[in-house]
């Protein structure tokens, strides 16, 4: 059986064979440890009996005010480990730190509009597209023109503290904002 628990800096050490995969987001040594020092309770890892890491989660608690928010940086799981209920054990700590911990009024992700599995995932969780954010995925010059940004959906989840779901929109997907729009 495996164990949810707090991601460690010699966890970095452990995680290419989850890194190692087209939709996960990698980071400096730098970030990563950034992360563990100030939000060290929005970080876990979901590890094998053998000690093989399976996935983890980075998170942080940001904005002001009603926009006050928990924030899931990072989430990936193993391509082996996938389809297991892991990132929702994860999610489901982030969540319950960002409500119970940091008060926050919702929890937000990015995804890449292309990763319908999961965006299909998210909504399963109780997530909804806020916005559809124009070329947030960065440029490397291998697309059409030298032109490759991907656009990311920003999908919100409330919390406790917004009973009304004011931190959420039914249409979302119809609300394009440029990646400069956004922080």
């Amino acid at each position: 059986m495996s164990v949810l628990r707090p991601f460690k800096a010699t966890d970095m050490f452990k995680f290419n064979n989850i890194n190692l995969d087209i939709w996960t987001e990698t980071y400096g040594i730098g970030f990563y440890l950034s992360y563990l020092s100030r939000w060290p309770d929005l970080c876990s890892v979901q590890e094998a009996p053998s000690g093989r890491m399976m996935g983890y989660v980075i998170g942080k608690a940001e904005g002001s005010n009603t926009d006050w928010h928990g924030h899931v940086t990072a989430i990936t799981v193993a391509p082996e480990y996938r389809r297991l209920g892991l990132a929702r054990k994860m999610m489901g700590l982030l969540e319950m730190v960002s409500d119970e911990i940091y008060k926050g009024f919702f929890v937000d992700l990015y995804v890449r509009c292309a990763n319908s599995v999961a965006i299909d995932m998210y909504e399963g969780m109780g997530y909804s597209v806020y916005r559809r954010v124009r070329g947030y995925y960065g440029n490397i010059g291998l697309g059409k023109g030298g032109r490759d940004e991907e656009d990311a959906f920003d999908m919100r989840k409330p919390m406790s503290r917004d009973p009304r779901r004011r931190s959420v929109r039914s249409n979302g997907r119809d609300m394009i904002v440029s990646a400069h729009d956004v922080s």
